[in-house]
């Protein structure tokens, strides 16, 4: 007599087709006993039972791992989704209750971590026949709501996973299918960790359930799932995901890592994170110094979690920083990067655009401390003399007369990118046009388009560290530079280069919130009217000439202080200002006719005294 056969139709009580024997199967509750017939009475209602908000049967639910242990244990197979079929020792198999239990213990075991002693023995993608790995995908979703409302019991116990936004990863959450797998998790960073990591708290995310996806209500907020059996937590840590919902990336050798880790039992190895560039510089601790142990730490009482000490920073502490523009052109201009991706900042000298530059990344970090300003947000300046083997990645002197491959600050952001992956990273670029883009690039400016921001568009570079190695620029790179539009030195930015980026124009901004900053720092009003209007002035004067024009009009960063020290004696401040930074720019723009530069600058300053 078969041992069981038979397929769930798709209604909320399930039809079986086939023969059951009186032949037990462990569930993820208790242990279950089916006869042809019947079920035992005290477990009747399970055939009609709904998990709570769904139309999928307790018993259909229970019967799904059933068919889980039974594969595993090589007594049912699975080549379609859906169809059980029995194999050649599932026909044969005769089980008590007492041996039905112990082939789930062996089984369970045999996914646990402790069972493997190495990464490379932890069940590969697609191991013990299983057709469905191909095309799966794997999430990693919170399970807190408003902060400290804890969802995952009820989770559990109604056999669902919900977003807990109302207008928030909805197009997202509609992209998790049936048969995808899920797990719970909490981020946070702590100091205790099972490895040096030379003092500094490190990113942690702690798996506490896992799951399959049995079915999406397609509202982007409910979907229901079959949690497997409950474990004690494991945490993991470096590359971490601090969003509701991410779906993790298996052609990343991270994401791969963290799906063995959470659904197939495997070990973290700490010493490969540690020896990647990204978390070495971060760390400072290199592989072979980290302690031999790779087993899962217990989670103790005295793991506290720690915040994160990031300080936000948002568009208002831009302005609040003294930028002249409005919350809502700031805001105008985030959002344009964020479509884009790759932004310039341009305009006339004195406009701001390295300030701004730097203030919107922090802004689109979201924090401006010390750690962010290191780790996420680089800087970089073009020049006639930088190369591409500067900027991406060349040949350089390693000592002993060795040539060593090395990464530019291009290479080095998009792997502390990829290393975070749901994690904002900027690299500013100033004065882009003055060194040869087309140049300095190289191949990365094709990786640099918004629409070749995903793996499946890498491409190998000039010089690869090993055969077949391919890059792509990440989602979560942006790239902002800037570039002034009056230096007759540079050369004219080649079509490739404004196709991929965003030009947002600057200009002198004076009025109102210039005023009000000026006046903060002692600058009395009726002489901040003189300035804005004398400069107004030569700006027009500027704009007007032939051989000049809008592009070469004075920014208002000429006439802005510095810092928040008082202005003892403004009107000096002004004539200083003029003597030595307006009117020397003035003798360049008209370097040909100087009577005109003495006359300008004479003008800003007469019956100032």
């Amino acid at each position: 007599m078969p041992l069981l056969s038979g397929r769930l139709s798709d209604q909320a009580t399930p039809s079986l087709r086939g023969d059951l024997t009186a032949v037990p199967y462990v569930t993820n509750r208790q242990e279950i006993h089916l006869t042809e017939a019947k079920c035992c009475s005290d477990e009747a209602d399970h055939l009609s039972r709904l998990v709570q908000n769904g139309t999928q049967s307790i018993f259909e639910n229970d019967v799904h791992w059933a068919r889980f242990y039974l594969v595993k244990a090589g007594l049912l197979g699975n080549a379609r989704r859906g169809l059980w079929s029995l194999t050649p020792g599932g026909r044969e198999a005769r089980l008590s209750p007492e041996e039905t239990w112990d082939l789930y213990v062996r089984i369970r075991d045999a996914t646990r971590p402790s069972s493997l002693s190495a990464e490379e023995d932890a069940p590969a993608p697609g191991a013990a026949g299983d057709s469905e790995e191909e095309g799966r995908s794997y999430w990693f979703a919170g399970a807190v709501w408003n902060g400290n409302d804890d969802q995952l019991p009820r989770f559990l116990e109604q056999g669902i996973w919900e977003n807990g936004d109302e207008d928030q990863f909805l197009d997202l959450v509609r992209r998790i299918r049936p048969g995808d797998q899920i797990a719970i998790k909490a981020s946070f960073v702590k100091k205790r960790v099972p490895f040096e990591a030379g003092g500094k708290a490190v990113s942690v995310m702690r798996i506490k359930a896992t799951g399959t996806v049995l079915d999406n209500a397609g509202d982007g907020q409910t979907v229901k799932v079959a949690w497997d059996p409950p474990t004690e937590p494991r945490d993991w840590y470096f590359y971490t995901y601090r969003t509701t919902i991410v779906e993790a990336d298996p052609e990343a050798e991270d994401g791969r890592r963290l799906i063995d880790f959470t659904f197939r039992g495997a070990p973290q190895d700490y010493a490969w994170f540690l020896g990647q560039p990204y978390w070495l510089e971060k760390y400072g601790v290199k592989p072979e110094t980290i302690l031999d142990d790779t087993t899962v730490t217990p989670i103790t009482i005295e793991d506290e979690e720690i915040a994160e000490e990031e300080s936000p920073y948002t568009i208002e502490d831009i302005v609040a920083d003294g930028c002249f523009l409005t919350n809502l052109e700031l805001a105008e201009i985030l959002d344009r990067w964020r479509s884009k991706m790759n932004l310039i900042l341009q305009g006339p000298p004195g406009t701001g655009k390295t300030w701004l530059a730097k203030r919107l990344g922090f802004a689109l970090a979201g924090s401006n401390d010390r750690e962010t300003a290191r780790s996420r947000l680089r800087v970089v300046q073009f020049h006639p003399s930088l190369a591409y083997e500067d900027f991406v990645r060349g040949w350089r002197p390693a000592g002993d007369g060795r040539l060593e491959l090395v990464d530019g600050i291009l290479m080095q952001a998009i792997q502390a990118a990829e290393s975070e992956p749901d994690r904002p990273f900027v690299l500013v670029i100033e004065e882009i046009n003055r060194g040869n883009p087309a140049q300095i690039f190289g191949e990365m400016l094709t990786l640099l388009e918004v629409s070749k921001r995903r793996r499946s568009e890498a491409i190998e570079l000039a010089y690869r560290k090993e055969p077949g190695e391919r890059v792509h620029v990440p989602a979560n790179l942006y790239v902002i530079g800037t570039m002034n539009v009056a230096d007759r030195s540079l050369a004219i930015v080649d079509l490739a280069l404004r196709r991929r980026f965003a030009f947002i124009d600057l200009e002198p901004r004076f009025g109102n919130p210039w005023r009000a900053w000026c006046a903060h720092r002692g600058i009395e009003s009726t002489l901040l009217t003189e300035i804005e209007n004398r400069i107004g002035v030569l700006n027009t004067e500027i704009s007007a000439a032939i051989s000049l024009g809008p592009q070469f009009r004075i920014g208002h960063s000429y006439v802005t202080p510095d810092t928040d020290a008082p202005i003892i004696d403004a009107r000096a401040w002004f004539r200083a200002r003029v003597e030595t930074e307006i009117g020397p720019l003035l003798d360049e723009y008209w370097y040909d006719a100087p009577e005109t530069a003495k006359a300008a600058r004479a003008k800003l300053v007469t019956g100032l005294s």
